[in-house]
């Protein structure tokens, strides 16, 4: 995870984009695990963290999240991403911009599964 990436708070029209958000202990929470496990997550590239709100905390997209455990697929997507030179924030931009091609947005269709036609528009960034 980048520190100078998260100083600033998130862009407002991508904060509005993405919607909803959880923090690192409302992730902790529902995972059973500490903090300390969510920050190494983020430090792994397995989950993307941004400043926003109020007190400037750090936020993960609840899209990321089902139930106690990130969407499938999203690692490999994220590493694709990063591969590909993407901030974080260019990064959720593309998985939270809809794309007719799927339908819907990269991020949906790693909810329902369909993890393989992401990954290979991710590929096609690189």
């Amino acid at each position: 995870m980048n520190a100078e990436a998260h100083r600033d708070s998130i862009d407002p029209a991508l904060d509005a984009l993405v919607g909803e958000w959880l923090t690192l202990p409302d992730i902790a929470e529902r995972f059973g695990v500490q903090v300390t496990r969510i920050r190494q997550l983020l430090r792994d590239n397995q989950l993307i963290a941004v400043r926003r709100g109020e007190n400037n905390a750090l936020h993960v997209p609840a899209g990321f999240i089902v139930d106690d455990h990130t969407v499938k697929g999203l690692t490999g997507t994220l590493t694709l991403l990063k591969d590909a030179k993407f901030t974080d924030e260019e990064a959720l931009r593309w998985l939270f911009t809809p794309d007719d091609s799927l339908p819907g947005t990269p991020v949906d269709a790693l909810r329902e599964n369909r993890g393989t036609e992401v990954r290979r528009r991710a590929q096609a960034e690189l």
